[in-house]
């Protein structure tokens, strides 16, 4: 397995390097989400997804992260186009910021293209220097000099998914993008397995294949499973039923409404982008329904609780979310209440479990019957296991092989099943965000590594993980703050009245009175010998050693360490 050779940042094309194709990822890798990664050959440069990816724990406020652009910036005047394999937010869903910066082409599945659309109408974004083009299966497409660029259908939790075949003119390079192998998918489109095995027979190059599930044997399950599961629970359930699920999850979308149809219920959405891609998958004739059975969630009082199904998001268990509000009595338009049964159609994304079984606990405190993935055969995956991924190499046979998509383990399993497969250790690169892998007819490796953090996205503020900012948050996440008011009287330079002391966080209710008293006075005292002596008060308010003499009070009295803020107020009666 090829190691990483990590050189100097030199932004530009080398010479030498010029008759080589140029892998360059910039998220997704030893990660989940983020996607994002660029190729470059001469004068040309396509990018193949720009994703987000939630905001970790130690990231208090961060809305999302997005990639670092530096390289495209540098090279912006070789970007062609933006190139999407699905409508997935790890992998459209930092498009707003990267368009407002960069104009091109982006070329996407149709659903994919006009959920994009939606978003940057959403954010503003203005489309001039900007086409949207949508594409089907086997739609080919010259870019630049140096790039031809063929999208073929993929089964995934998502319309209009498709992997990525780039002919270049150092070989082929397929891009898987996120796929799965179902023989029985939901809209009876197959995927192409015969073009990528034409593609095997003509030889390829490099193959870069996601690995979210290489660490599960067998087969994958196929969404229809999770339709049959929906029609018994339907069948068998007589009070208001709720599904949260995905909101991008078109396929889940259409099982529900035809589980709802068989039974006699009406559906009624609920989040703003459930709403949104509704509206986008109904407008493109990807949901099939009866006029009547979508109603609006306001009407729901109208109608039995066994004519209910309230299809919703929040099965992440997100703070705002239609879900998170209904178990906490927060909604505008549904509450919680016994004889309902919930349903949780969505694996928890790593890291979400304690937030999920939260809310989870709530919605049984309320009286709902919850069934959940631990429970029914209520989710499957959208991403291929080991067998599958066995299959497409397998077929393409591939020179050079890089694992993309996943954390670490992840690409390192990858990286070995490939090996088993028959690519030799040293054609496998297990890569992180940044490298730079130069590829050849003959060779290839790892020649430079680029500027490749992460940058956070909170509320309109835009900053990397090192910014001070997260770190006063996280202090104040820990220990509160403290704060001190001085009054001073220009006049006299004397304090004008006892200094006055509040805290946040810090300490708790049954400890303040006395603790403000305590600190209140000790500030006094340090004080105190300052006083009638010009401008040496104002100078020991505001020098270091006072604060820390506050601070050391404070540690000393509650063995934490506040965040600590001195405010000073003037005052100038008049004579």
């Amino acid at each position: 397995m090829a190691k990483n050779n990590k050189g100097g940042n030199t932004g530009k094309a080398g010479t030498k390097s010029e008759k080589k194709l140029k892998v360059i990822p910039l998220g997704g890798l030893c990660e989940i989400g983020k996607n994002m990664t660029a190729f470059e050959f001469g004068n040309d440069l396509i990018v193949i997804d720009v994703g987000v990816a939630f905001a970790e724990e130690n990231m208090p406020g961060v809305d999302c992260v997005i990639q670092d652009y530096s390289y495209i910036r540098a090279n912006e005047s070789k970007l062609r186009a933006v190139i999407l394999t699905h409508g997935h937010e790890d992998h459209i869903g930092a498009l707003p910021y990267f368009l407002k910066e960069f104009k091109c082409p982006v070329y996407g599945g149709k659903l994919t293209v006009e959920l994009v659309r939606h978003k940057l109408s959403e954010r503003n974004v203005s489309l001039k220097g900007i086409s949207l083009e949508a594409v089907h299966n086997g739609d080919s497409i010259k870019i630049g000099n140096s790039f031809e660029v063929e999208f073929i259908r993929v089964n995934h939790s998502i319309a209009d998914s498709y992997a990525i075949a780039m002919k270049t003119p150092v070989g082929n390079v397929i891009h898987s993008g996120d796929f799965k192998v179902d023989f029985t998918p939901i809209n009876g489109k197959v995927m192409d397995l015969q073009r990528f095995a034409e593609y095997g027979k003509q030889g390829v190059l490099l193959f870069m294949c996601e690995s979210t599930n290489v660490e599960k044997d067998g087969f994958s399950q196929s969404e229809q499973q999770v339709g049959e599961s929906f029609q018994k629970i339907f069948g068998s359930t007589e009070g208001r039923i709720i599904v949260a699920t995905f909101s991008s999850h078109v396929h889940r979308m259409q099982q529900i409404f035809t589980a709802a149809e068989m039974y006699g219920r009406h559906v009624c959405l609920s989040g703003r982008s459930m709403v949104t891609c509704f509206n986008v998958a109904n407008s493109l004739g990807y949901i099939s329904m009866k006029p009547d059975t979508l109603i609006d969630i306001d009407d729901i009082d109208r109608y039995d609780d066994n004519e209910i199904v309230v299809l919703t998001t929040g099965s992440q268990a997100e703070p705002m979310s239609a879900l998170s509000r209904m178990a906490f009595a927060s909604h505008r338009a549904v509450e919680i209440r016994k004889g309902d049964t919930v349903i949780l159609s969505a694996h928890p994304i790593p890291g979400n479990e304690k937030p999920i079984y939260r809310v989870i606990n709530e919605l049984f405190k309320r009286g709902a019957n919850v069934i959940y993935e631990s429970l029914a055969e209520v989710h499957v995956s959208g991403h291929a296991y080991r067998n599958e991924l066995m299959l497409l190499h397998s077929i393409l046979k591939p020179k050079f092989f890089v694992p993309v998509h996943g954390e670490y383990r992840m690409l390192y399993k990858h990286a070995e099943l490939a090996n088993e497969l028959g690519v030799p250790m040293e054609n496998i690169f297990i890569m992180n965000n940044g490298d730079m892998l130069s590829v050849g007819r003959k060779k290839a490796e790892i020649t430079d590594h680029v500027a490749s953090g992460s940058v956070l996205i909170d509320g309109s503020g835009i900053s990397d993980p090192k910014n001070h900012v997260l770190s006063e948050r996280r202090k104040l996440a820990e220990d509160g703050c403290l704060c001190v008011s001085l009054t001073v009287d220009d006049k006299t330079r004397e304090l004008a009245c006892p200094p006055v002391v509040d805290s946040v966080g810090f300490v708790f209710d049954d400890e303040k009175e006395d603790f403000h008293a305590d600190c209140a006075a000790r500030v006094m005292s340090l004080l105190s010998k300052h006083a009638r002596k010009n401008d040496i008060l104002e100078a020991e308010i505001a020098s270091r050693q006072f604060k820390d003499r506050i601070r050391a009070f404070a540690s000393e009295r509650t063995g934490r360490h506040p965040a600590l803020i001195v405010n000073t107020c003037h005052i100038n009666p008049r004579r």
